[in-house]
Order: C-alpha cells, then structure tokens, then sequence
C-alpha cells in the first residue's frame, strides 16, 4: 500500500477519534486509559501532538526526561492535557487529521498504529465498544511485528498469529496465538489487556513476556 493510502486510513481513524472523543462524558475525559498513568484527557492531547512536534522539542523534551522516551511522552501529554480543554483537543484532532506531518523518527505507519492502539487504550477502560477496521488493524500489526522500536520481535519470538475476526495470520513459530485483530494489536504493543480475548498454546509464554 502507498503512503497515500496509509495516510487517508489515518486520517479516517483520527476523525473517527475525535468523534468518539466528542461523545464522552466530563467524568469519562478524567478516567483511567490503557497507558499507565495517562488519563483519557492525556491521550486526547498526545493524539494532536503527532502533527505539530518539531525536532526543537524533541530534543528540549528529551532532555527533560533524562533520555527517557516514555517519561517525554507523558511529559508532553500531560502539559498539553493542562493547556486545553477538552472541546479544543476535539478541534486540534480534526484540524490536522490530514496532515503528514510525523514526530521525528517516525515512519508512514506509526501514527496509524498511534491512532488505533489509543482508541483502544481510552475505549476499553470506558467499557465503550471501539472496532477496528481490519485493513488499517493488518497494515498497523504488520508494521508493529517488523519493528524492534515497539519490542514485539522479542516479546513474540516463536509465535505464529492468527486473527479469528479476519483472515490474516502472520509467523512461522511453533506456538500459535489467536483472537481479534485488535487484541492482537494490544499484545504486541505491550499491552496486557489484549490477552484476555486471546487463547492458544503460546498464551502462557506471551503472558509472561508482558
């Protein structure tokens, strides 16, 4: 797939984002996501930095979090989350949900993934149902399995997924692992809540490596 088309899924997944994120409740924007001390107010805010981070802050923020890039991006979440509202995130999300602009380092596909992983990260703990298109969910997953960046080579060494909601499969290991596309997603991205719709031999060695 060209960058176009990889562009015009983010830019329907960014949208669709924002409408979910205009439906929530005050109580639901100070709820508890996915991501270890962000808040569903702090991932609304990480969604509009994908499209305005500039190499300066970058480095600026790098510094700040003594090297650390999850200590930047929470960094960068939660001061942008203080600065504006909810109604404004919702506003920024739409305004640039076009654009390709990319945070240093990263590729055509990763705010793709961003977009995706993190409406499951807010979607989930709000009990509020979230689909995943399956052709963006399989360019997503893809990408996340040929990356070292997100640690899923290692932490899926020797396992072959295989998605019960699509038909993809991907691997060659011994020991399979199947469910969702989404959960699937989840999982490779390090994220301990995909595996509860997950079932196959290698489950217990993934559960581990989480």
């Amino acid at each position: 797939m060209d960058d176009r088309a990889v562009l015009a899924l983010t830019t329907a997944e960014r949208l669709s984002l924002a409408d979910f994120f205009d439906s929530l409740t005050a109580a639901e924007w100070q709820a508890d996501s996915l991501c270890a001390g962000w808040t569903v107010h702090d991932v609304a805010a990480h969604m509009t930095l994908s499209t305005r981070t500039t190499v300066p802050m970058v480095i600026k923020g790098a510094i700040r979090a003594r090297g650390s890039f999850d200590r930047m991006e929470l960094l960068f979440a939660t001061e942008r989350a203080a600065r504006f509202s909810p109604a404004e995130l919702v506003t920024q999300l739409r305004e640039t949900a076009t654009s390709a602009h990319r945070t240093l380092g990263a590729g055509i596909v990763d705010p793709l993934l961003d977009a995706l992983v993190h409406g499951q990260d807010v979607a989930r703990p709000l009990g509020r149902p979230r689909p995943m298109p399956a052709e963006a969910a399989v360019i997503a997953l893809e990408h996340v399995l040929s990356s070292k960046f997100y640690g899923a080579p290692k932490r899926l060494r020797d396992v072959r997924l295989i998605a019960t909601d699509h038909p993809w499969s991907s691997g060659t290991g011994s020991h399979e692992l199947r469910g969702p596309l989404a959960d699937l997603i989840l999982t490779a991205t390090g994220r301990p809540a995909g595996l509860l719709n997950l079932t196959g031999p290698a489950l217990p060695k993934v559960t581990a490596a989480l």
